[in-house]
């Protein structure tokens, strides 16, 4: 075929092998990890003679549904390129706080207002330091990890708060239907609101833009700091109601409450796929991911596998979720 011959030369021509449904499925991280869900549940299944009932499997779920729901505001904050590691000190500064409120005689209504103000409270002081002074987040967020935890120690020392109302149990000990627990539906709620608002609105569109480079979104005429801002308050505020559901299922407040889990709440985010550097990441992804953690740890812990251990998966996953795409870029290279 002469080069003036106008007919386009389709033996040329190179399909796409990854363009069947399966292999683009296979693409999918949140697909995978779909995969890794359903070969743990299997797994645990022929581990343990008590995983496969309802009531245990129930019981699994506050297993990940308190660290879900600040994961869910994580991802946001970690797409826009910034990270809060306060809030699991925040949640046991609200946790004080609802003991104070408590012993000063105010019933339910006013313990469950008082730990989301005080978690708004901590998130609008994180937005203030970060966006208004301009701080690195990672800075200003473990200096606030010591102290909002530091002031919880101040207040209580070696004590706790007990004597909860008994209506108050409802939060983290209660049942919408059958074993659908409260903590399950208001994690299906979050999921849902947080799906929308990452993926359907200009806002989430925002967030993603700010992530992938702040000064073109800045010039593109994106509100970058009110955006952060915003995203540290839902932070803080997620943090004030995962202390709501984790003091009422526990039933009693110490300053050690909550010690660890920003490093499972940041786990479950990056292992759902969304990039420690920010710009890219989804919703579903980190919904699959928080049943991910909350099968490995619930199998773990029917086969009475030491707390330390679970430590150890948990560290070993942040790391490997991380490196995987470094590796597999690196191996595509070569």
């Amino acid at each position: 075929m002469s080069l003036a011959d106008p007919q386009p030369q389709a033996t040329r021509h190179i399909p796409d092998r990854l363009t069947t449904p399966a292999a683009k499925m296979f693409k999918s991280w949140e697909s995978l990890l779909l995969l890794v869900a359903v070969g743990i549940f299997i797994l645990n299944s022929f581990a343990s003679p008590y995983f496969l009932n309802a009531w245990n499997l129930s019981d699994a779920t506050f297993n990940f549904t308190e660290k879900a729901m600040i994961a869910f505001a994580m991802a946001l904050l970690i797409i826009a390129g910034e990270i809060d590691l306060s809030v699991a000190s925040v949640i046991a500064l609200a946790s004080t706080m609802m003991g104070l409120v408590m012993q000063a005689g105010f019933g339910t209504p006013v313990i469950v207002i008082t730990g989301l103000l005080t978690g708004l409270a901590c998130g609008a002081f994180n937005g203030v330091l970060v966006t208004r002074l301009g701080l690195p987040s990672i800075v200003v967020t473990i200096g606030t990890m010591s102290l909002f935890r530091g002031i919880s120690y101040i207040v209580l020392g070696d004590g706790a708060f007990r004597g909860y109302p008994a209506d108050f149990a409802w939060f983290g000990q209660g049942y919408v239907f059958w074993v659908i627990t409260v903590e399950m539906v208001i994690f299906v709620l979050l999921a849902i609101v947080y799906g929308v608002l990452l993926h359907k609105t200009n806002f989430g569109r925002a967030v993603y833009a700010i992530g992938n480079n702040a000064t073109a979104a800045t010039f593109s005429g994106i509100r970058v700091e009110r955006v952060k801002m915003i995203l540290f308050l839902l932070t803080g505020l997620m943090a004030g109601l995962a202390a709501v559901c984790l003091t009422s299922r526990l039933g009693s407040t110490r300053p050690s409450i909550a010690t660890g889990m920003e490093l499972e709440v940041v786990t479950m985010v990056v292992l759902g796929g969304v990039s420690i550097l920010g710009g890219s990441g989804s919703i579903p992804g980190v919904v699959i991911a928080a049943f991910v953690m909350g099968l490995v740890t619930f199998g773990l812990g029917l086969l009475n596998v030491p707390g330390i251990v679970m430590s150890i998966v948990v560290g070993a996953l942040l790391i490997g979720v991380i490196a995987l795409p470094r590796i597999y870029h690196n191996l595509r290279a070569r």
